[in-house]
């Protein structure tokens, strides 16, 4: 039988400490592999275009600038995606690093499964944000909400149901979850999220939560 390639990764952090951590938690999966480690935006971009990593776990603050470092490493290195280590919370941070190209958001603190579940999401082509910072991006509004009408519909082109399915998706809950949640098939849910992206006019669930995160603010 066949091997499966393992994961390739990189991981930048100025904490040696921390990154010690994060490196330990993925060797021990066998389907991944750490093929480089460094400390600053330099370190990161000039792992990627040495080795090409399949992800690139960035910390946020390191020297250098992890924004800065995401946006040269998808210019210069389309292939390796990065994820976002780092314990800043902030809505606005979240946003400009997706939209300079990074494929995951990953608070510091949370659990050595989700580092790995997140690393494997990004691996498939998937992209992933926390879920316990997208729960705070929705600030107030609950997952069991109501979701009548508003004076302003935030979502007028979502029907009520999908409105409640974004909402969901916003928490980071998979289509199970989804459906277990709300007492629905996961082929139901699937053709639901389908339905959101079209109508939302996203291509994944994290442009969808960022879309959702803007207009829930009032930005758009």
């Amino acid at each position: 039988m066949r091997m499966q390639p393992r994961i390739r990764v990189g991981v930048i952090d100025d904490h040696p400490l921390y990154r010690d951590g994060v490196v330990f938690a993925l060797e021990s999966e066998s389907d991944i592999e750490v093929i480089g480690q460094g400390q600053s935006a330099q370190d990161a971009l000039q792992i990627a275009q040495e080795h090409s990593p399949d992800v690139l776990l960035l910390d946020m603050n390191m020297p250098g600038g992890g924004i800065n470092a995401v946006s040269k490493i998808a210019q210069s290195c389309p292939t390796t995606k990065t994820l976002m280590l780092t314990v800043v919370d902030d809505e606005d941070e979240v946003r400009s690093a997706l939209r300079k190209g990074a494929k995951g958001y990953l608070l510091k603190g949370t659990g050595s499964s989700e580092l790995v579940n997140a690393v494997r999401s990004i691996y498939r082509g998937q992209n992933y944000v926390s879920p316990s910072f997208a729960a705070q991006l929705i600030m107030s509004r609950g997952v069991g909400d109501s979701i009548s009408p508003d004076p302003v519909r935030r979502f007028p082109e979502l029907s009520d149901r999908e409105e409640q399915i974004l909402m969901l998706i916003f928490q980071g809950f998979s289509n199970r979850l989804i459906g277990d949640e709300l007492g629905l098939t996961e082929k139901t849910v699937k053709g639901y999220v389908t339905s959101v992206m079209d109508k939302l006019q996203v291509r994944n669930r994290v442009e969808a939560a960022i879309l959702a995160s803007e207009r829930i603010s009032g930005k758009r």
